[in-house]
């Protein structure tokens, strides 16, 4: 009788987790790439498995480097994401950024003056993720 409970309880808990899709991970990240140029508009949310969602795809999956390098952004972007940072677009900016973490969000343009080295860092990986991962021109 005892197996036959134990038997049920774990369907039970398999039919959860399969139907519902399994435990969603986390959110490390929420980019939002603004600006000119025909593939300058990009939504990218990386959470903490290595998935990847580029303007509402499927999601995908992130190489193991990728993963350990957006733990890393999340991690060093927690200060100006705390702190709201905002940094004005000096002219001739061609790409704008709006960062969301659950610590807060970050606002930068591609050239904008005084970025600390993880916001060049997550431009880099955004470029990087879009072309390798999600397979968009840019």
């Amino acid at each position: 009788m005892r197996r036959l409970a134990l038997a049920s309880v774990a369907s039970v808990i398999a039919f959860l987790l399969a139907g519902c899709g399994g435990i969603k991970s986390p959110d490390l990240f929420l980019v939002t790439r603004t600006g000119s140029g025909s593939h300058a508009k990009l939504t990218m949310l990386v959470n903490e498995e290595g998935g990847i969602r580029c303007n509402g795809s499927k999601e995908l999956k992130l190489a193991d480097l990728q993963i350990v390098k957006a733990r890393q952004i999340q991690e060093e972007l927690q200060e100006p994401s705390s702190n709201h940072l905002i940094l004005a677009p000096r002219p001739g900016s061609v790409l704008e950024y709006h960062v969301r973490d659950e610590n807060g969000e970050v606002r930068f343009s591609d050239n904008s003056v005084g970025q600390p080295k993880v916001l060049r860092e997550l431009e880099l990986f955004v470029v990087q993720a879009a072309q390798q991962v999600c397979h968009l021109p840019e």
